[in-house]
């Protein structure tokens, strides 16, 4: 099945996108444009507005880590600049795992003209130089934050786990001018980029284990196991399996589970609240632990965990 453009938000098919053989180049620290974000957005050592001059070197920092374009206008669409300020924010969060691009159409027309750009807000990774399409609605920050999380645990399966240095840096040299990952998450992200989900959820686990209030950790766990769990499965067969077999808790849980790394969440979330709806005993309690895991996965911050935890209530009371 083909992935669609505009996935919001969750997962989104990046499996084109390969890391290249030659060593990507460093250099994010020295990128031009500055830090801080279009026109006030939030403060971040990974924003950087684009223009028209600086536009190919950020283009060229995607060798690095993904750059993340938003394509914005302040003046006709405020909506727009606020999904603006919030991807500057979380870039700062993420801390290096992307850097994000700032784009005032109004004051750069011409980007949003070579990137054949029909309406905004619109949110475009770049990845080794490379576009794909994000999301396209001025969602809020904790949807935004769920949905690049999923997007950047993705792209670790494929082994993309370099990092930006802080725009605007000195540069290092050497050896230490390669991206840095947290090293306590170096093994499980290690086991991604080999594709050994076994090793990886092992991993995750292990940090579980002995922090079991690291939520990135958890996230971590949660996304791996998933992938673990639909490794080589084909989506059209799994589907046409759980039409004929409604009640068969593996084929449920299977078209549940590739229905959040297809970036549809509620739908997910609401396969398994009527599965536990009708089922009975440990039927019943299977839909629901499997549920629970997909939360972890999603995060339970974001609003569609919330609603899909007081679906699952009624469901069960």
């Amino acid at each position: 099945m083909t992935q669609q453009p505009f996935n919001r938000p969750g997962a989104i098919d990046l499996s084109a996108l390969k890391r290249p053989a030659a060593p990507a180049p460093t250099g994010a620290g020295g990128a031009p444009g500055g830090a801080g974000g279009a026109g006030g957005a939030g403060a971040s050592s990974y924003a950087v507005d684009v223009t028209a001059e600086n536009f190919q070197s950020i283009v060229e920092m995607s060798m690095t880590a993904p750059v993340l374009i938003v394509l914005f206008s302040r003046s006709r669409m405020p909506e727009s600049g606020r999904l603006a300020d919030d991807l500057a924010t979380l870039s700062g969060e993420f801390e290096g795992k992307f850097v994000a691009g700032l784009v005032d159409v109004d004051v750069a027309p011409q980007i949003a003209q070579a990137m054949q750009v029909e309406s905004i807000p619109l949110v475009v990774a770049v990845i080794d130089g490379r576009p794909a399409p994000l999301f396209q609605d001025a969602i809020g920050i904790d949807e935004m934050r769920t949905a690049l999380t999923q997007v950047m645990q993705q792209l670790a399966t494929q082994g993309m786990t370099g990092r930006h240095q802080p725009l605007g840096a000195a540069p290092v040299e050497d050896d230490a001018a390669e991206p840095q990952s947290d090293p306590r998450y170096a093994a499980a992200e290690d086991a991604l980029a080999r594709n050994d989900l076994d090793a990886a959820v092992s991993e995750y686990q292990k940090l579980v284990t002995a922090n079991p209030a690291d939520t990135e950790a958890a996230a971590g766990l949660a996304m791996a196991t998933v992938l673990q769990r639909t490794q080589g499965v084909d989506l059209d067969a799994a589907r046409a399996e759980a039409e004929v077999r409604p009640d068969d808790i593996d084929a449920q849980t299977l078209v549940a589970d590739l229905d959040l790394l297809g970036g549809r969440v509620e739908d997910a979330f609401s396969r398994l609240v009527e599965l536990v709806r009708r089922s009975v005993g440990k039927d019943r309690d299977r839909a629901r632990e499997h549920l629970l895991g997909l939360f972890a996965a999603v995060g339970n911050d974001d609003e569609r965990v919330l609603k899909g935890r007081q679906s699952l209530a009624s469901a069960l009371y």
